[in-house]
């Protein structure tokens, strides 16, 4: 048996055995009655500077190994996001860099987040050069939430014109991503109103404008009730992405009017049981596709609790508890964004979720933590 030592608030330490590794089987490709984006992390160099408000340095190694397992797996990977923490430390060049390397590797599907976070001071030229670039790549773009746009909209009409404007640009259909403030506090009011309703109301108006170029909209609202009446509205064929990290199971099983596809950070970590899930809803079992799901959210509502923007640090920790990357570094410094009780938590989360791939290596990494954190 593998045993850790997890922290309390108190200072002192309980005992956990871990649990035998899980066998989720071999992958199936891509499912079949769902479309399924991982939204991937990044790995940093960890002898590089790295530190906040350095330019992003990356282990490029490990970081395209990490899609390639992905792939493996039958998910498409959404790159660049806020998982790979776009707006937190990873900036545009290596980004954009980020994104053509993984194009050149794709196995499976690929779509990039397009922003306006660079040097340039209107947000549609800026979203405009990031949109250029990503398609020249042949690349499914994500309109990524703007916080330039978001500090100077004076109301709906600027978003609609903004959106408008790049919508009318494009030739094949892109994602929408509507990033809520609990993941970035500057997105507050985005599509021109704080109430969440009025502002639904403008975000429709500009997909049912544009409707053939729109392949889906990406929703990280954390509000399943939200969500569910959202895509209902939503014109035929344009899909419904949940980003939804704490009502996952529900809305991607759906009811007997619809169901959500995911574009979803949590996949990162938990792809290999995620991945049996979805296959097993393949064959109409909704009852057992949330059976194999409903055990990983416990980690997930754990990972992307408050401050949620922070989730990236349980990621990337995962990550290196499964020996996906050498190294416990983030760029911008960001390992050192929750407490080592909070990590201990993850751990227990993860071994309970079947997510530790080698208990051993787990434990043995995680008592290096504990040595050097406590």
């Amino acid at each position: 048996m593998t045993t850790v030592r997890l922290p309390r608030p108190d200072g002192t330490f309980a005992t956990h055995t871990l649990n035998p590794p899980k066998d989720w089987g071999a992958p199936a490709g891509p499912p079949k009655s769902r479309v399924a984006f991982a939204a991937a992390h990044v790995v940093a160099d960890p002898f590089a500077d790295n530190t906040p408000g350095a330019p992003a340095a990356l282990d490029w190694d490990a970081t395209l190994a990490f899609r390639r397992r992905l792939w493996d797996l039958g998910f498409g990977v959404a790159e660049a996001m806020d998982t790979a923490q776009r707006g937190m430390g990873l900036d545009w060049p290596t980004a954009l860099e980020l994104v053509r390397r993984g194009a050149a590797e794709a196995t499976g599907r690929i779509a990039a987040g397009v922003g306006t976070d660079h040097d340039t001071a209107d947000p549609l030229t800026a979203y405009t050069e990031q949109l250029a670039a990503v398609t020249a790549l042949g690349v499914q773009p994500i309109l990524m939430c703007s916080r330039k746009l978001a500090a100077v909209a004076r109301g709906p009409e600027d978003y609609q014109r903004v959106y408008a404007a790049l919508l009318e640009q494009v030739t094949e259909p892109v994602v929408l991503h509507w990033l809520g403030p609990a993941f970035d506090p500057a997105l507050t009011g985005y599509w021109g109103s704080t109430d969440v309703a009025e502002a639904t109301k403008h975000f429709l108006d500009l997909i049912h404008a544009y409707p053939s170029k729109v392949d889906g909209v990406k929703v990280s609202l954390l509000d399943a009730g939200h969500e569910v009446s959202l895509r209902r509205a939503l014109p035929e064929g344009v899909r419904c992405y949940t980003g939804d990290d704490f009502n996952y199971p529900e809305l991607i099983a759906g009811d007997e009017v619809g169901h959500s596809d995911a574009l979803l950070g949590i996949f990162d970590p938990i792809a290999p049981a995620a991945a049996s899930a979805l296959h097993v809803l393949d064959s109409g079992d909704t009852a057992g596709f949330r059976a194999i799901l409903e055990p990983t959210v416990a980690l997930s509502r754990h990972i992307f609790g408050a401050p949620t923007f922070h989730y990236k640090t349980g990621v990337v920790f995962l990550a290196w508890l499964n020996g996906f990357q050498d190294a416990w570094s983030m760029v911008g410094g960001m390992q050192s964004a929750r407490s080592v009780v909070h990590l201990g938590e993850t751990l227990r989360l993860a071994d309970a979720a079947g997510l530790l791939v080698d208990p051993a290596l787990a434990a043995a990494r995680w008592e290096r933590a504990v040595e050097v954190l406590t």
